[in-house]
């Protein structure tokens, strides 16, 4: 069969969530509610907390949820499946509900990030999309929040495309970039899907396409005057980059009345020479001009080049942030939390290992942050059995999830819901934010987190509790099944 046009995404999943689904049809079971919840056990690269993205990807994948008669035909070659379930397949929609953390959210591991209900076969087949969306976006939106914290209010551009792990590691990549804070990307189809600003100026092969490096400079300027950012770095930076960028910028520019200008460098030692460069270019009069930096970076090698002293105005992050190369995976899971008989009762389960961080919190949850009244600061998430009501006008005891003993009080808070309802009923009740609201939203809750949390090397933990009702729960299953 030759590959199709425009894929459907209904077949991205693993092939065991079909034989799963077969073999709920199969046992009648298919239309059993369930409870599933995606939730991450640690924060990449040892920080303080992740950022949740990857909803509006999950919202179009259900909207188009669908098997056509080319996927109906290849589940038939495979042999394992009889033609009623195919049948079951080729009405299949999904008709449950979701719950989930909005894009730009600080979350912390343990965490239900999206909670799904929804029949049996319905919610096993969405576990590896919806794993796949939360897992990239959450990767790369919480390395940019790092790179661009790091970056001290400097501007942060993606420059990973070329880098990138396939054309969705580089155009969705983009987007959970910005979502994490960065000013805008080089990837213009980024630009032109979500609306990621792309912006861009010069390569070497330009500079190199003509006689010399002045006649190159002098030409960009001409050609984009109010753009006008050079790559000083292709013969030599010091000796003839920068007093050739400053001669076409005294030629073109300043007869026009434009300051707005700029260099990049792209190699070498960036401390020293942004150093050297910015005292030109001031001796110049052109103390306007900015300078902006790419070449393999990342939060540790910008906060190293500022605690040197570096004179950086932008930071170009490709292949790092691009690819989380120093974590590249966000380890989110999908487990089942609870199900539901028939009568409407909810029946919590739970998965139990020898590895404690692999103990799952059962139950259908509802998940609460908690803000001191008298600073702001977000100061514990608070998970509690879905129908409990926080009471936050009084104090309240919480119980700390992996100890049987451990537990604190707070007091003079307000509590604020965590999750939105997405879908009921299989329609989308969630109007999806436009990608600025949510890179605003983004960087506001990470400035509600104290900065002990935000540090980068040994950050405080943050606590995730439970209630005393959902800490029974848990603990009363763990002696029953233990």
């Amino acid at each position: 069969m030759e590959r199709k046009e425009r894929l459907n995404l209904s077949m991205l999943f693993d092939f065991y969530e079909m034989t799963m689904a077969n073999g709920y049809f199969r046992q009648g079971m298919q239309d059993r509610i369930t409870y599933f919840d995606v939730f991450f056990r640690r924060v990449p690269d040892e920080g303080g907390f992740a950022i949740a993205a990857g909803l509006e990807q999950l919202v179009e994948y259900i909207q188009n949820l669908h098997f056509d008669e080319d996927d109906i035909a290849y589940l038939r070659s495979k042999d394992l499946f009889q033609e009623d379930f195919l049948d079951y397949l080729r009405h299949f929609r999904f008709t449950g509900d979701i719950w989930a953390v909005p894009e730009g959210t600080p979350v912390f591991p343990g965490e239900p990030l999206v909670t799904v209900r929804a029949p049996a076969s319905q919610a096993q087949l969405i576990e590896t999309y919806a794993l796949l969306a939360v897992n990239h976006q959450s990767l790369i939106a919480t390395k940019a929040n790092r790179v661009v914290r790091a970056a001290a209010g400097r501007t942060v551009l993606e420059f990973g495309s070329r880098r990138a792990q396939g054309t969705d590691g580089a155009i969705a990549g983009a987007r959970a970039a910005y979502i994490g804070g960065v000013h805008g990307t080089a990837c213009a189809i980024s630009d032109q899907l979500y609306g990621v600003p792309a912006a861009g100026t010069m390569a070497h092969s330009w500079v190199q396409m003509f006689d010399s490096q002045y006649e190159a400079f002098r030409t960009y300027c001409e050609i984009y005057p109010t753009n006008a950012v050079l790559l000083v770095d292709t013969y030599n930076t010091l000796k003839s980059g920068v007093p050739d960028a400053i001669r076409a910028f005294d030629e073109v520019l300043r007869p026009k009345g434009i300051t707005k200008c700029g260099i990049r460098l792209d190699s070498g030692d960036i401390a020293y020479l942004t150093k050297e460069a910015r005292k030109m270019l001031d001796a110049a009069g052109w103390e306007s001009c900015t300078i902006s930096v790419s070449n393999s970076l990342d939060e540790e090698l910008i906060r190293d080049l500022l605690l040197q002293g570096a004179r950086i105005d932008a930071f170009g992050v490709g292949e790092r942030l691009i690819t989380a190369r120093s974590e590249p995976v966000f380890g989110g899971v999908y487990k089942l939390a609870a199900v539901e008989e028939p009568d409407g009762t909810i029946v919590p389960k739970i998965k139990i290992s020898e590895n404690v961080a692999k103990i799952t919190t059962p139950h259908y949850k509802k998940l609460y942050r908690f803000y001191g009244n008298d600073t702001g600061k977000a100061i514990a998430d608070y998970l509690t059995v879905h129908d409990e009501v926080v009471d936050d006008s009084k104090p309240l005891v919480i119980f700390d999830p992996d100890a049987t003993w451990k537990k604190k009080e707070v007091y003079d808070f307000t509590a604020r819901e965590l999750q939105i309802p997405v879908f009921r009923g299989g329609e989308l009740v969630y109007s999806l934010p436009a990608l600025p609201e949510i890179r605003r939203y983004c960087l506001e809750q990470v400035e509600t987190l104290w900065d002990e949390v935000k540090r980068f090397d040994n950050p405080h933990r943050y606590y995730v509790d439970l209630s005393q009702k959902l800490w029974n729960v848990k603990h009363g299953l763990l002696e029953k099944n233990g």
